[in-house]
């Protein structure tokens, strides 16, 4: 055979592969597995039956015995399965070809993304490289995400697709003795093709291709596509061109046609017959006008070839971007939305032949499925990983997030990402910005013109080419910034000029112009990024009122851009930080903007802790000048403001922290107590930390309280003092007792003299009972009646009664049931004073770890009860100045009045049982005179040490 015919028959490259589902373990009636046999935008898809037993099983047999290279899976957009397993299938030699005949080799597994951030209205494309040989393809589809659309516990495919290579016998790529400088590979260029060919794939070969495409539009692409390929073999490079063009124009066509034919099924399914006419005579005239304008049968050469002689349909190696389409005049027809270009990202290879996933947010063409697609990732796990290193070169190029941003053609080199430099301070990175923004290109020539677009950049932009046209979008990709100026320009001169009275025409122009500012204000060239805000300083505060559009419209352009604008706010150039922040200033007093309070709420959204420094500080710079202009207004609260800066404190940078500490402190002078709800407690262990310590020391100086390291200075004096009273009260005490035992008379004015009350009040402590016996001999009189009957253990120095019983034994008793003044802690059963109760729980209980002070109310709190006492704020606080009560927990008088008062008055605490005994006992039992029990109490008493 000739060699020239051989050529001609194969396929050098891995295309698409035929063929068909053989084995299924389950399927729902309506969506069968032989769903997956065909691709196109009405493809259904295979679903499980409903509450399917896990994993189910799925075997597809290709054509032929085949090298696979690429496996794409679709899923669907809620039957979500949560991993998929490949395995490889073949048969022995001799075996017959049969399903029950396979063997199988495992290859790894993909797992997929619960779809919950797209709100379940987009479907999840997985693409796996891989490198095996058989006849077998088996999937092992494990159970699915739970989520509320999924009533039945089901998953579902919409579409798989299997690229690779056939193998040709008698040669085998498995045969061991098949060495590759092998004679016979001379002779056979299809083993030639299968051992020396690129990896290169085609995109028509890709599943979202066929999704997307019409039908018979994919096949004349395809064609198309063969046409071109043979052109530039026979070097007619003119013709290649135009066959070039055609396909760019033919993909948006087939893409709409695509969309028009699923709207046409749904209004069958919905009866709605006069639609469906419609939209099939729609599809029909824009079909042939399409047609007409390429010139289709002249391309195809219908008609007769013009070079007959046969060619060699050699691969080629380079395939280079196609270059900008002829625009043609569109028919009636709604715009259908261009999907996105999508780009793989490689993932480390094994001994598992996985090499490479990529994960594409794919939209479904159904009602409910009409959405904008979100840019979402999910990652694929390889069974065990490493990475050889003259591998990682060969990986196709990164994802789309992570390419570089400048303005030029994108391709697999340009999208490598290089190391940065490692600069010695903040102030040279500026200083080598700037530097790098004024080395410009030099300007271009008056008669040239921008260089073409790259196909990716074509799909990207091909919503501003409708409104604006291929040759003033081309001009804001050049890689000349004086182009891309003049772009925005001409942007901003066409929209000044556009006459009112077509309100969905502004909203198109609109939404383009928003797509062209989002570029040039990431463009590091300064003149660029002056033009971007100063077309949409217009488009803000002209063109939106003109035109009277609406909220929706406003918060999409805001949304859109803001996080442009926060990047170029944390940028190296001065001048683009400043001029970034400025502009978002400016922005949120425009009118239009302001009644959104969309920027507003966008600013105070709390960044990640992972955000560089530079950019979080411009943030938290952003936030304090709103607040400083507007107060709470435009969409600004304390709540949003203070989440903002309670997470922005948690950053690791200096700079920022003091920026968001500037802030609070200026939001506490403004508006006080409610910024200190959203922080910690102030107590001890919290202002062990610098930062806090520092804060609440400035709120104690705005409330105008003392310092605490003043206070506690205070509180040491006073601590001295008492126990200088103390020791003085022990000493009177004493002396009292050595006259009652010498039966001498005790003179009142013994009391006097060492009279404790009339220096400062002493922290008292209960004196040890003493045995008095008073003398027989002499009779006493009225006037000592006071002194001679009632010795000083006749006396309770706590609520001054006096009585002929409180011997040792009789104050004991009396303080461990009666005292008013008095209660029996619940923890350690130790007899303390009620107004020192909270202190005794909290520093001297045996107890005291399982308590915690509330800083509202200033009680001891259990710790299981703490939180939820705190946030329910629901306590009586504490107001400065008062005594609180522990018992009824209300704010009293001030002073030791005021504790008798509130313990033993007629009117006092209710919550005191022992205060109605008091209260009820006969008059002569009662303190007849509480003048000399007063003196031997002073302020604040102390712990009574009693029996447990």
């Amino acid at each position: 055979m000739d060699l020239h015919i051989i050529h001609s028959k194969i396929t050098v490259m891995p295309h698409k592969l035929q063929f068909k589902v053989i084995h299924a373990s389950g399927q729902d009636d309506i969506y069968r597995a032989s769903e997956l046999n065909h691709h196109s935008p009405l493809t259904k898809g295979w679903q499980s039956a409903r509450f399917c037993l896990y994993p189910q099983d799925m075997v597809i047999q290709l054509e032929t015995r085949s090298r696979l290279r690429k496996i794409q899976i679709l899923s669907h957009q809620f039957l979500i399965p949560t991993k998929i397993e490949f395995f490889v299938g073949d048969v022995p030699d001799g075996a017959p070809l049969l399903l029950e005949s396979a063997r199988y080799a495992r290859l790894g597994y993909v797992s997929l993304s619960d779809n919950e951030k797209t709100g379940y209205k987009a479907r999840e494309l997985k693409s796996v490289h891989v490198d095996a040989v058989g006849h077998f393809l088996k999937l092992n589809i494990h159970k699915n995400h739970v989520n509320k659309h999924n009533l039945y516990n089901q998953v579902g495919i919409i579409a798989i697709n299997v690229i690779g290579d056939e193998l040709r016998r008698p040669y085998d790529i498995t045969d061991p003795d098949l060495l590759l400088d092998d004679p016979r590979i001379e002779r056979d260029p299809a083993l030639e093709g299968l051992f020396n060919k690129p990896d290169y794939i085609s995109p028509l070969d890709d599943l979202a291709f066929d999704m997307y495409q019409d039908p018979e539009i994919a096949q004349i692409i395809r064609r198309l596509e063969r046409k071109k390929q043979e052109a530039v073999l026979q070097e007619r490079y003119d013709y290649a061109k135009r066959l070039k063009q055609a396909i760019t124009e033919l993909q948006k066509v087939g893409e709409k046609l695509g969309k028009m034919e699923v709207e046409k099924r749904q209004a069958v399914e919905n009866e709605d017959y006069d639609k469906a006419r419609l939209k099939k005579v729609q599809m029909d005239e824009y079909r042939l006008q399409v047609y007409k304008d390429l010139n289709l049968n002249d391309l195809l050469e219908l008609t007769g070839s013009r070079h007959p002689q046969h060619i060699d349909l050699e691969p080629v190696r380079h395939y280079s971007p196609p270059t900008p389409p002829p625009r043609l005049e569109e028919l009636p027809p709604p715009t259908i939305r261009t999907p996105p270009h999508y780009e793989e990202y490689p993932l480390p290879r094994s001994d598992s032949v996985l090499e490479v996933v990529s994960t594409k947010t794919i939209p479904s063409y159904y009602p409910f499925d009409d959405m904008p697609l979100p840019n979402q990732k999910s990652k694929s796990v390889i069974e065990p990983i490493t990475v050889p290193a003259e591998e990682t070169s060969k990986s196709p190029r990164p994802p789309e997030t992570n390419r570089s941003k400048n303005n030029s053609p994108r391709t697999p080199h340009d999208s490598r990402r290089l190391p940065p430099p490692k600069l010695k301070s903040i102030k040279e990175d500026e200083e080598k910005a700037l530097t790098l923004e004024e080395e410009l290109p030099p300007e271009p020539e008056n008669n040239q013109e921008a260089e073409p677009m790259s196909e990716v950049d074509l799909r990207e932009a091909s919503t501003a080419i409708d409104i604006f046209g291929l040759s003033l979008v081309s001009k804001a990709y050049s890689k000349t910034w004086s182009y891309r100026e003049d772009a925005l320009t001409a942007v901003h001169h066409q929209m000044q000029q556009m006459p009112t009275g077509n309100k969905e025409e502004a909203k198109s122009m609109l939404r383009a112009a928003i797509f062209l500012v989002k570029r040039g204000i990431d463009d590091k060239v300064y003149a660029v990024f002056r033009a971007a805000l100063h077309l949409y300083r217009m488009l803000l505060t002209e063109f939106v009122p003109k035109h009277k559009l609406g909220k929706p419209d406003i918060t999409s352009a805001v949304e859109k851009t803001l996080p442009n604008l926060f990047h170029k706010a944390g940028d190296t150039a001065v001048r683009n930080r400043d001029d970034a922040k400025s502009f978002i200033q400016e922005m949120a007093s425009f009118p239009e903007v302001k009644a959104t309070q969309t920027l507003a709420h966008e600013c105070v959204k709390p960044f990640k802790l992972t955000l560089g420094p530079r950019h979080a500080q411009s943030r938290c710079e952003i936030v304090e000048s709103l607040y400083q202009n507007f107060g709470l207004k435009g969409g600004l609260t304390i709540d949003n403001i203070m989440k903002f800066n309670v997470e922005g404190l948690n950053h690791n940078a200096g700079e920022v922290r003091d920026v968001i500490e500037r802030l609070i402190k200026t939001m506490y002078k403004n508006h006080g107590a409610p910024i200190k709800d959203y922080l910690p407690p102030d107590d001890e262990k919290t202002r062990k930390n610098t930062l806090w310590r520092q804060l609440f020391e400035y709120f104690d100086q705005v409330d105008g309280k003392p310092p605490r390291t003043d206070a506690k200075k205070q509180k040491a004096e006073e601590e001295q003092k008492k126990q200088a009273e103390i020791d003085a009260l022990q000493k009177q005490l004493q002396a009292l007792r050595d006259m009652n035992a010498g039966k001498a008379p005790i003179d009142a004015s013994v009391l006097s003299k060492n009279d404790p009350s009339k220096k400062a009040a002493p922290q008292k402590k209960k004196p040890e009972a003493a045995k008095v016996k008073p003398k027989g001999n002499k009779p006493t009189t009225k006037d000592d009646d006071d002194v001679s009957m009632f010795t000083v253990d006749n006396i309770c120095i706590f609520c001054g009664e006096r009585n002929e019983s409180f011997t040792e034994e009789g104050l004991d008793i009396h303080y461990w049931k009666n005292c008013p003044m008095l209660k029996r802690c619940t923890n350690c059963k130790q007899v303390v004073e009620i107004a020192t109760y909270t202190d005794h729980v909290l520093t001297e209980c045996e107890a005291k770890s399982n308590f915690s002070k509330c800083p509202r109310c200033s009680e001891a709190i259990p710790k299981p009860e703490y939180d939820q006492h705190v946030a329910d704020k629901a306590c009586n606080p504490h107001k400065t100045g008062q005594n609180h009560c522990p018992l009824c927990h209300e704010n009293i008088s001030s002073g030791e009045d005021g504790w008798k008062e509130h313990l033993m008055g007629r009117t006092g605490c209710k919550q005191n049982p022992r205060r109605l005994l008091a209260l009820n006992k006969p008059a002569g039992g009662a303190a007849g005179n509480k003048t000399t029990a007063a003196r031997g109490r002073g302020g604040k008493a102390g712990s009574v040490r009693g029996r447990k």
